[in-house]
């Protein structure tokens, strides 16, 4: 199986290891992904890593004209890459850009294979509700285009959030095609290499400690978390934000700027360091901007590796995350700027009740979305799509 994921990231390094974690479980199937050899957190680029094939990109450090070359870039460069892998049996294209998903397609269209797509974001009307783009500009409008044209060439569409099967039916996509495989984790790969206390040395943390671990870019709305941090200084707490993106310097800059000293910002780790940074601290943060799409239509990879590490989780995100953490009983959730209310509910909760919701969490994981389960799910589903254009004998 091919799959395009421009920001995918393997297990080594920071980024987004959803598609390494899944694939590497499936139990009959290989599977090759081709992402930018750009590093988006760290800003490194990637040499060789097993099941990864890397395309050069040109580098960018905002959310300019640049960036855009660079989609531009690896969707132009993957394409022959992708031509010359030879058994493919299915091509898998992932947002949230859909320039990849579209050199997906065209490398499905030109080998006759069955062509899946993953919607992470609901693009473009995500770029709309973050101001980014207006929904009357031609380029919004050429966009919605190409999103239709993949959606009705796609054999299969898989959503990561149920907002967002409910918005593609609302549009005309048949449900029978649309597949919900949201992100996960699992409590066995967070096991810490350490005690607690040692950790907590390595690190550094000494007071209450809110981690957030993620990307740093306009999506993630950090501002929103600078200004409780602003208003939370006569706290004993720290708030470490781990991680790198176009917003960071910016980001870095308003906090000494503002003297802000309840803050420290940590550069990206690998995947791999994950465990013992969360084992580390007391809460984890889920902060994203304030957009109402992010309502009904996200599946946050760090609200799931906080649940498996058994920390509680703290989101400023109404609707289905803060429906999530709180029906699973491991943490709480706050409006989108009310993230000082529930810093202050946090460090005013009992240790043992924190490690209840850290248990709790943890536990609903294991039962419903870990990784194995959902690599299992989609394991089924590249399956039947591939036995499917078996059957049919026709290009996808």
């Amino acid at each position: 199986m091919l799959v395009l994921n421009h920001f995918a990231a393997p297990l080594g390094q920071a980024g987004g290891t959803r598609h390494v974690e899944l694939f590497s479980r499936l139990r009959a199937w290989d599977y090759l992904i081709i992402a930018s050899d750009l590093n988006p957190q760290t800003s490194e680029r990637a040499a060789e890593a097993p099941g990864f094939v890397f395309v050069r990109v040109p580098a960018y450090s905002d959310n300019g004209v640049k960036r855009l070359l660079n989609w531009l870039v690896f969707a132009w460069r993957a394409l022959p890459v992708g031509l010359r892998q030879p058994g493919v049996d299915v091509v898998y294209g992932s947002s949230p850009h859909l320039l990849a998903a579209a050199a997906a397609w065209a490398i499905a269209a030109v080998k006759r294979r069955p062509f899946v797509l993953e919607v992470r974001d609901l693009w473009p009307q995500v770029l709309a509700d973050m101001g980014h783009l207006s929904t009357t500009s031609p380029t919004f409008k050429a966009l919605t285009v190409l999103e239709m044209f993949l959606y009705s060439r796609a054999k299969a569409i898989v959503v990561l959030a149920e907002g967002s099967r409910t918005n593609l039916i609302a549009r005309g996509i048949a449900s029978s095609k649309i597949h919900f495989i949201p992100n996960g984790a699992d409590p066995s790969d967070f096991v810490p290499s350490a005690p607690r206390d040692e950790l907590r040395a390595r690190y550094g943390f000494t007071r209450f400690t809110a981690i957030y671990a993620g990307a740093h870019g306009p999506a993630n709305g950090l501002d929103l978390l600078l200004d409780a941090a602003s208003d939370v200084v006569h706290l004993e707490l720290d708030i470490v934000l781990v991680g790198g993106g176009v917003s960071k310097s910016t980001l870095m800059a308003r906090a000494g700027r503002e003297g802000i000293h309840n803050l420290r910002f940590l550069d990206p780790v690998p995947k791999t360091e994950i465990p013992d940074l969360l084992a580390a601290a007391d809460i984890g943060l889920h902060v994203l901007a304030d957009v109402e799409l992010f309502q009904s239509a996200v599946s946050p990879n760090k609200v799931f590796d906080y649940m498996a590490a058994g920390l509680p989780v703290l989101t400023n995100c109404p609707g289905l995350v803060t429906e999530l953490v709180v029906s699973a009983r491991s943490g709480w959730g706050s409006t989108p700027t009310g993230l000082r209310d529930g810093l202050q509910v946090a460090v005013a909760t009992p240790e043992s009740e924190l490690d209840t919701l850290g248990r709790s969490g943890q536990a609903w994981l294991a039962e419903n979305q870990s990784r194995k389960a959902m690599s299992h799910r989609l394991g089924d589903l590249i399956g039947d799509v591939g036995s499917r254009c078996r059957l049919d004998g026709g290009p996808p």
